[in-house]
């Protein structure tokens, strides 16, 4: 549980601005649908993919790193990795376990003879939209344990997009259909207070010292 005397000491460094932003952003946030990269080459495609679940809401992101270890390029994600959680994993098996025990469904998003355009989703059940490498594509793995295949729509002579550009457009319609519906998508109070004690520590540079003063002051 989070010490609420405390995140309200902590949020009285910040600024009223930044302290109704946090509680804007936050208002948006979902655990309802997130995203899973396998093993992106490019370093700054999986940060492109970081910055738009940002942008678009998503919380959590899970990375796995089963050949691909990298960091994550800051300027490319600028700064979104602070606000997102990200879930690392060394295995696809890991990935798709944890996720399952989530309650999300595997959403691979690639074309299949059993695909479903993006128009006709059903946003209404919790998705991990899984994303591959750039030219391999998802592994085997992923589409034998996948609930559902996903493809956008589309007409022209290239038969694929950059996986950043397919993920900001996925995510972009479906956290907007799921904005229409009656369903409970929001984070939860506790989790709403996590994220804004977890983004205060992330904003102040002296956090470690007021943290530890306040425990002193209040335990004498």
């Amino acid at each position: 549980m989070v010490d609420i005397k405390l995140l309200e000491h902590l949020e009285s460094f910040l600024s009223e601005n930044r302290l109704k932003r946090f509680h804007h952003v936050l208002s948006g946030r979902t655990k309802h649908f997130t995203v899973a990269t396998e093993d992106v080459y490019q370093l700054h495609n999986t940060s492109a993919v970081i910055r738009s679940c940002d942008v678009f809401g998503i919380q959590e992101v899970t990375i796995v790193e089963e050949k691909n270890s990298k960091r994550i390029d800051r300027e490319i994600a600028m700064g979104a990795q602070k606000w997102v959680d990200l879930n690392r994993h060394n295995t696809v098996k890991d990935a798709l376990k944890s996720l399952k025990n989530e309650g999300y469904q595997i959403i691979a998003t690639t074309p299949h003879t059993n695909d479903c355009e993006l128009h006709d989703f059903d946003v209404t059940k919790k998705a991990c939209f899984f994303f591959g490498r750039e030219t391999e594509g998802l592994s085997q793995e992923v589409l034998d344990q996948a609930d559902g295949f996903l493809k956008i729509p589309m007409v022209g002579f290239t038969e694929s997009l950059n996986i950043s550009v397919s993920a900001a457009i996925i995510l972009q319609h479906v956290t907007t259909k799921l904005k229409k519906t009656d369903i409970n998508w929001q984070l939860t109070e506790n989790e709403i207070l996590e994220k804004r004690l977890d983004w205060c520590t992330k904003t102040i540079k002296s956090h470690e010292e007021i943290v530890e003063r306040y425990y002193e002051e209040n335990n004498n």
